[in-house]
Parts: C-alpha cells; sequence; structure tokens
C-alpha cells in the first residue's frame, strides 16, 4: 500500500506543488489496459490533458501510442514516448505540415479543405476524416464539439457518397468525463448518420472523454457495447483516445494560505496558488475541486487565488478549524488539465511537480523559477 504523500519522508515541502502517485497513475493505468483488452480496441494518451513526459516510461509498460493536435505534441509523442502519435489538429499549418508527418502514424484532418490541400504530402500516414455526429450530451458549452456552429469535423450531408481513396478512417469526439451510457447513446447517432460510409474505412476513432477510471463508470456497458460494434462490423479497429481517464485522481495540488482578509464579512483565505493560473478549469467549466479536510457550502472561507484577477477566488470551504497563515491547503484530483494550461500570468510561482514513488518517496520532476517566466518573452 502506497504512503499517503503528506507522511514521506523528505525534508520540509515547499509549496505550491503538484504531487502525482505512481501507484494511483498504476491503478488507472492497468484498468485502461484490461479495459483495451476486453473491449479489443486501442486506448492511447491524448497530451491535451496530460503530457507530463518524465512518466512516460511507466506509461510505455502498459499503452503504446499516445495522440497529438499539434507539432509540439507530435514531436513530444515521438520523441519521449518513442512511437509516432495519432494526429489530429483543427488546422495544419503549410510550414509545419512535413514535419507534423514525420511524427505521425495516423494524420486526420478537420475537413475536406484540408484534405485537399495535404493529403498529398502526409507520406505514409493512416489518413482519417473527423466526422461531426450533430450529437453531444455535454452541456457546457465551452466543452461542446457538436454544438450549433462548430468548427470541428464535417456533417453527413457534407460527405461524397464515396470517401477518398486514400482516406482510411473516420475520427469522431462527442464526449467530456462521460459515462458508458453517454456513449451507447452517442454510438446510435455516430451509426445512424455514417453506416454507409463505415464499410469504406479501417478504423474508428472514438475519440476522448470517456472517463473509464471514475468508480461508477459502468465498465460491463462498454463492453457489451463493443461485443455488438465488432459484430456488426468485424472490419473496423477502434480506437480510443481518452486523457483525463488517464489521470483521473491520482494527485493534487498542494498550496499554502499567505493571508485571511475580511471585507463585509466574507473571510478569503489568500493561497500561494491561483485558479486562473494553475486551476484554469475550476473558472472555466466552472466546478468546485474538492479540498481535503473541508467542505464546500455557502460559509466558511472563500479561497483566493494570488493574482491580480478580481474574480481569482473560488468559495466557500467550512474547515473544522480557524485557518492559519502558512497551513497547507489541499485541492484534490488536480492532475489531469493542469500542468498543460498552466500559465505564468503576474509572474506568480508556478507549482513545482513531483511524484510520489510507490516506496513513499518524494521526487521533484521540475521546478520553475524566474527563468521560465522571463524566457517566455525572450
Amino acid at each position: 500500500m502506497a504512503v499517503p504523500f503528506f507522511c514521506c519522508t523528505f525534508a520540509a515541502m515547499q509549496t505550491p506543488i503538484y504531487i502525482i502517485e505512481e501507484e494511483k497513475l498504476r491503478r488507472n493505468l492497468q484498468l485502461i489496459k484490461g479495459v483495451a483488452e476486453r473491449t479489443q480496441s486501442e486506448w492511447i494518451l491524448a497530451f491535451k490533458a496530460f503530457a507530463l513526459w518524465k512518466t512516460f516510461p511507466i506509461f510505455r509498460e502498459y499503452i503504446r501510442a499516445t495522440t497529438a493536435s499539434s507539432l509540439s505534441e507530435a514531436r513530444l509523442a515521438f520523441d519521449e514516448f518513442g512511437a509516432k502519435a495519432h494526429t489530429y489538429s483543427p488546422a495544419y499549418k503549410d510550414e509545419e505540415f512535413d514535419e507534423i508527418v514525420s511524427c505521425s502514424s495516423h494524420l486526420t484532418f478537420n475537413s475536406l479543405s484540408q484534405y485537399e490541400r495535404f493529403h498529398e504530402r502526409a507520406g505514409e500516414c493512416s489518413l482519417g476524416l473527423r466526422v461531426n455526429p450533430e450529437y453531444s450530451e455535454v452541456e457546457t458549452l465551452l466543452y461542446n464539439p457538436c454544438a450549433p456552429g462548430t468548427r470541428f469535423g464535417v456533417s453527413a450531408d457534407k460527405l461524397p457518397d464515396r470517401l477518398p481513396e486514400d482516406i482510411r478512417g473516420l475520427h469522431c469526439h462527442c464526449h467530456c468525463e462521460s459515462g458508458a451510457d453517454v456513449f451507447e447513446r452517442s454510438l446510435q447517432h455516430i451509426e445512424a448518420k455514417f453506416a454507409h460510409w463505415l464499410p469504406q474505412v479501417e478504423w474508428i476513432n472514438f475519440g476522448g472523454g470517456h472517463l473509464v477510471t471514475r468508480k461508477d463508470y459502468d465498465i460491463e456497458l462498454l463492453v457489451k457495447l463493443m461485443e455488438g460494434f465488432h459484430k456488426r462490423w468485424p472490419h473496423l479497429k477502434v480506437i480510443f483516445e481518452p486523457g483525463s481517464a488517464f489521470a483521473w485522481q491520482t494527485g493534487p495540488l498542494v498550496a499554502s494560505v499567505v493571508d485571511i482578509v475580511e471585507d463585509k464579512g466574507i473571510k478569503t483565505a489568500i493561497l500561494d496558488v491561483s485558479f486562473t493560473c494553475h486551476m484554469p478549469d475550476c473558472l472555466e467549466m466552472p466546478y468546485y475541486p474538492e479540498v481535503r479536510g473541508a467542505k464546500h457550502g455557502d460559509k466558511g472561507y472563500r479561497l483566493g487565488g494570488n493574482s491580480c484577477l478580481s474574480g481569482d477566488f473560488m468559495g466557500y470551504w467550512q474547515f473544522d478549524h480557524e485557518l492559519q497563515v502558512g497551513e497547507e491547503v489541499v485541492f484534490e484530483d488536480m492532475i489531469h488539465y493542469t500542468t498543460v494550461k498552466t500559465n505564468t500570468f503576474n509572474g506568480i510561482t508556478h507549482p513545482a511537480i513531483g511524484m510520489l514513488k510507490s516506496d513513499g518517496k518524494l521526487e521533484i520532476l521540475r521546478r520553475f523559477g524566474y527563468e521560465d517566466y522571463r524566457n517566455r518573452m525572450d
């Protein structure tokens, strides 16, 4: 059993710091490997949610490939993961395309115009086309890839009766932290819309947002759905590319109270982290993160970030004691969609990144300093 991070044998921990826990990461990876085997599909890591490349040696024990959405991500796949990427971008740039091809095994086009412009330069890549099923149960429009006016994918009414000969697959993404029940309904729409073209391709990529590592995810339903799908389309290779599922509940962000201020009866604990800089999904989604040892409610402390943005706060949390300057505040489940989206607004100290090893020792993978802030403008 892994030792909780707060019991580790290491020198006084400096905050802020993201801590990824190796045992929890391996637990997720083992579960996903089992799901891949049972569903006869390939599951690959989406860098948009998690790109901590120093953990890639662990990932390589369980999966074989990753997915990229830019030249930098494709290079990361090739250089650090050691395998060519399944690459998709809303739009490829002429000056980047050839290098993307050199780092990719699969390459998906977002539009027919992008296909026409670039397909002859795609080399040995297995080419795909992103399609829009015009159905998604994602309620937050910011995260809904099928919302009216979407810039993602080709709808069925715009596809030619016969796909180009070099299109080998279809890519469809319409989920966000979704369950198997949502996938069941989405799959009905996908097949209804694109059954005409499925016999013409070799693979289908169902994208990300399949949160199989969440405790209430119905894995048995997913297995049943895939059994039926393989019977209907036995020639198709099936690919899933979640990001959150791999790093779900694998570690916290540890912060410290820097000051406590009060105005109009509202107490705000100002922390050495920032929601807008270090936990952007909390403001974008928005959602309230779980805080260890505290209960979210309508009383207690508002938690404030240490930036100049007026709205850099969330509240309220009730603690079982009066907060003190210097004590730690632990935000749970802060590994996915955090380090990939953080920024250095205001030059606030960026959290370090550490890994809690299975033996209970904390390894610091990266610390950030002034040079990291300065060099972004260099």
